[in-house]
């Protein structure tokens, strides 16, 4: 029977870095850990009880890391702490929210003292550095959201299709007769940022504008009340002005309609507005066609996602597949997209 000396052997590290691998007490290198899986596949080792042990001792407890700058308040960030604070509850679990902006920092002393057993993190960009150090720490992480395919192939994730979604609503815009539509993406904040859904958010326009040919106008939102709303006069005021504006997940859309009502706009008369992303059940909206975001659908999945991680399967020479989970978008029950009220003759600017 093989002993931890024989693993540490084939995989050339000594016996405690065996020891921390299977325990996950110490910080080790990714080829480390391979190296190491490697060999206690190849040897068909099986640790111990007392590792098993050490290993088992656990905080039932999930961080939920969602990036906040201070002061600021987002619907979204709430609704979807509630609902993974309940789904992770029914696994046996509760919730650790994390605000710092960055959070590495923070994830890698969470990590690091036992205070939580697997990570879920919010807000995903591209080539996410939280996603790295905990990687780095070989921490069981899950992500809400998804950023770039090749930085997290090897962790589980769930997400909207954004692409799909915005794609879908423009496409739905340019089918009840609208020729000049805008395209009212994240904030310019969360675009530099490269979040996932925005970044998706762009891609879906691009490829909606190839598909149906219409004049599509992409212009960024703002974070910043009074700057949100001159870039949306100067949108509105264009000649020939757009007859849609279809809005991706806008804090700030309370804000946004009144001013297109100020302007002597009627929604949908005027202009028809379409929102990609909305929460779920907000009796304001339900006057609006939109792709609602699946809260309670993402929520339950992710937690689920989580909770596996803290007990991936045995090593197999047929890897498992990691866990990816894309939800195709569609239209919520409601009104439809409105068609122009008037056909006038178009010409681009």
């Amino acid at each position: 029977m093989a002993t931890i000396k024989d693993v540490a052997e084939r995989a050339g590290v000594a016996p405690s870095t065996v020891s921390y691998v299977l325990s996950g007490s110490r910080k080790i290198s990714e080829e480390t850990r391979r190296a190491v899986q490697a060999a206690i596949e190849e040897l068909g080792y099986h640790p111990r009880a007392s590792a098993r042990t050490l290993r088992s001792a656990r905080s039932e407890v999930l961080v939920l890391a969602v990036p906040r700058d201070p002061g600021k308040y987002r619907a979204m960030d709430g609704r979807f702490a509630i609902d993974i604070s309940d789904a992770a509850r029914a696994h046996g679990y509760d919730v650790l929210l994390m605000t710092e902006p960055d959070g590495v920092a923070g994830l890698r002393r969470v990590a690091s003292s036992g205070l939580a057993d697997a990570a879920i993190l919010m807000a995903v960009r591209e080539e996410d550095p939280r996603i790295a150090a905990l990687r780095a720490l070989n921490f069981p992480t899950a992500l809400l959201g998804h950023g770039n395919d090749r930085d997290e192939a090897e962790l589980p994730w769930v997400d909207l299709d954004w692409e799909a979604a915005v794609t879908l609503a423009l496409r739905e815009a340019v089918a009840a007769g609208h020729e000049r539509i805008v395209f009212w993406a994240s904030a310019d904040h969360e675009i530099a940022a490269r979040r996932g859904y925005a970044m998706h958010g762009l891609k879906g326009a691009g490829a909606a504008a190839a598909e149906t040919g219409a004049d599509i106008r992409v212009h960024h939102s703002s974070g910043d009340p009074d700057d949100l709303l001159k870039r949306l006069r100067r949108v509105l005021s264009a000649r020939p002005r757009p007859t849609a504006l279809v809005v991706q997940h806008l804090i700030l859309l309370p804000l946004l309609l009144d001013e297109v009502a100020s302007l002597g706009l009627r929604v949908p008369d005027d202009l028809a507005v379409v929102l990609v992303g909305s929460l779920p059940d907000e009796p304001a909206l339900r006057a609006l066609p939109r792709i609602d975001l699946p809260v309670g659908q993402m929520a339950e999945a992710v937690s689920q996602l989580a909770v596996e991680a803290i007990t991936p399967p045995p090593p197999t020479r047929v890897p498992h597949p990691v866990p990816h989970e894309l939800i195709p978008p569609r239209m919520a029950q409601g009104p439809r997209v409105a068609p122009p009220a008037a056909r006038t003759p178009y010409s681009p600017a």
